[in-house]
């Protein structure tokens, strides 16, 4: 069955786009920069009830933000800073759209937030690791989640017309906090002293011209007359810093091959079976069923095709689609099915080229697919049986999940399922803590990794794969289906809200980073603050904004 005629839960909402369907985000190539102009149509939003006004931006905004950003990487390898702007006078962005917020239910306000984290986070991560650089050319009024997306920036640059300011009104307006990283990015990022910080995030009016740049709200500020022009130039010197080259094809991004039905979704190497009665999704993804290609000329005419950009996007889209489509799929099955020795092959591929823009951009969407496994509020349960490829680049999902159980076959050997590690599982794919998936699971120990690298290629059973900790447990086949069964029903029965605080704390347990502080700390609290009745009561100063009503708060601290 096509999309069109999907039988699905509603609101639906599909993550694909393309740039002729945009209708808040106008793009422009100049060589080396790409100017992508906020120019939001009031009208666009994705749920009706509510007008885009000022630039404000709900998840349809976001969601083209996000593919014009995976398109820069793939596309336009010559690009080398992007100004992020606005094509509006006077305005920049003024943030979340309020009414929005106030109609929407929890669980849609959670995800759209923690979406537009990953977004704002997908920026910091091109200027990390692809060589992209990022300014905000603020030529107007930058309120709230405006300024963050400006915050996630590598520089920040004001128009200095005696109205335009920065602000994260969220406190005293809305009685919620900023919801996209501005609190953490002040501190971490920007280094504002916290008591400027107070202040900053405690009035509505905001800061603006000379004072914003004095307590490093911006990097610079400048007069109307010269704003372009200074910010092209200092995009072109960011842009010179950077090792993307200035003469490769890039590769198209086509539309994923994706079919849906109530029962899941289908696409080339990932499927996902829904199972409504028991809350819970198998996401099988599968290995290369062709040989693939092991030499830049190969991977550039193959394309979006080639097998691990390819399966990157669909697992991503996947994770999407679940994550906000299926609110009481609360289990996620996470299977393998192929050849190991196919995707240990890509691996050898990808460790061997992996300075080559193409590559790196491919390891890099493969990294962020397999960061929001791990931040999304369901359990991860992945199960190694007969036929699985639980190998190199596949096993960070076995890696990613809550409990991995692996079934044992000590009897039959030529059935018997077996996991494999590769050069990639040491370092590739760094979750949100900055951690290789092996770092986290021992607690970086020197000796148990040197143990690890060790068997690099070895195809481990069950018992050595137990032995050396990389599953949770090695069940027979007498054992497997009713062992299997009673650890999901008894995952089932649990409150979700209980194990989404507890899969939450046990899965980030290292060390804490700006991006775990936003999704750790920062998301929890405000999911707290959105049920409140300060924010979201009848009196709330969510539901009474714009009204002329004043919020009632309830005074107790708690």
């Amino acid at each position: 069955m096509d999309e069109a005629n999907a039988v699905t839960k509603a609101p639906w909402v599909d993550y694909q786009t393309h740039p002729q369907r945009y209708r808040h985000y106008k793009v422009r190539y100049d060589g080396p920069v790409a100017t992508l102009s906020l120019d939001i149509d009031e009208n666009g939003g994705i749920r009706e009830g509510y007008k885009l006004k000022l630039n404000s931006y709900d998840l349809g905004v976001d969601i083209e933000l996000a593919d014009a950003l995976q398109r820069i990487r793939f596309e336009h390898p010559e690009v080398r800073a992007v100004v992020l702007t606005s094509a509006k006078d006077r305005v920049f962005c003024s943030g979340a759209n309020i009414f929005m917020l106030g109609l929407s239910s929890h669980a849609w306000k959670v995800n759209f937030c923690k979406f537009t984290n990953e977004t704002r986070n997908g920026i910091e991560d091109a200027s990390r690791h692809s060589g992209l650089k990022f300014i905000a050319a603020c030529n107007g009024t930058t309120a709230g989640g405006g300024y963050e997306v400006a915050l996630a920036c590598d520089e920040i640059v004001l128009i200095d017309d005696s109205s335009s300011a920065v602000s994260l009104p969220e406190v005293p307006l809305l009685g919620v906090l900023p919801g996209t990283g501005g609190l953490t990015r002040l501190t971490d990022k920007r280094h504002v002293r916290h008591d400027l910080a107070d202040i900053f995030c405690t009035t509505t009016e905001g800061v603006r011209g000379r004072r914003a740049k004095e307590w490093r709200l911006v990097d610079e500020v400048v007069k109307p007359s010269e704003f372009a022009a200074y910010v092209q130039r200092r995009a072109r010197e960011l842009a010179q810093a950077s090792d993307r080259p200035h003469d490769a094809k890039g590769v198209t991004l086509t539309p994923l091959a994706r079919t849906t039905d109530d029962g899941g979704y289908r696409y080339g190497f990932v499927d996902v079976r829904i199972d409504r009665g028991a809350r819970q999704a198998t996401l099988t993804v599968k290995a290369p069923t062709e040989t693939q290609p092991t030499d830049i000329a190969g991977i550039v005419a193959r394309g979006a095709q080639w097998w691990p950009l390819q399966v990157g996007r669909e697992l991503d889209d996947a994770i999407l689609m679940l994550r906000t489509n299926e609110l009481d799929i609360g289990t996620w099955v996470l299977e393998t099915s192929g050849d190991a020795d196919a995707v240990l092959a890509v691996d050898a591929t990808l460790a061997r080229l992996r300075e080559h823009w193409l590559v790196r951009e491919t390891v890099g969407l493969l990294r962020r697919a397999l960061a929001r496994l791990e931040v999304s509020s369901r359990t991860l349960v992945a199960l190694v049986d007969s036929g699985s490829c639980f190998a190199g680049t596949l096993l960070e999902l076995a890696l990613a999940a809550d409990r991995t159980y692996m079934l044992d076959l000590p009897d039959d050997a030529d059935n018997a399922p077996r996991i494999a590690l590769s050069e990639q599982n040491f370092g590739a794919y760094p979750r949100v803590d900055a951690a290789s998936r092996l770092d986290a699971r021992f607690y970086r120990d020197a000796e148990v990794l040197a143990q690890l690298r060790a068997v690099i290629g070895s195809r481990l059973a069950a018992a050595d794969a137990a032995r050396l900790g990389l599953v949770t447990a090695a069940l027979d086949d007498i054992d497997w289906d009713d062992e299997i069964r009673i650890v999901l029903e008894e995952r089932a029965s649990m409150s979700p809200d209980a194990l989404t605080g507890m899969e939450a704390n046990l899965r980030f347990g290292v060390g804490e980073t700006m991006e775990t502080r936003v999704f750790g700390r920062l998301s929890a609290w405000q999911n707290w603050i959105f049920n409140r009745p300060n924010a979201v009561g009848e009196a709330g100063a969510l539901k009474v904004f714009g009204t002329g009503n004043k919020a009632r708060f309830d005074r107790v601290r708690v």
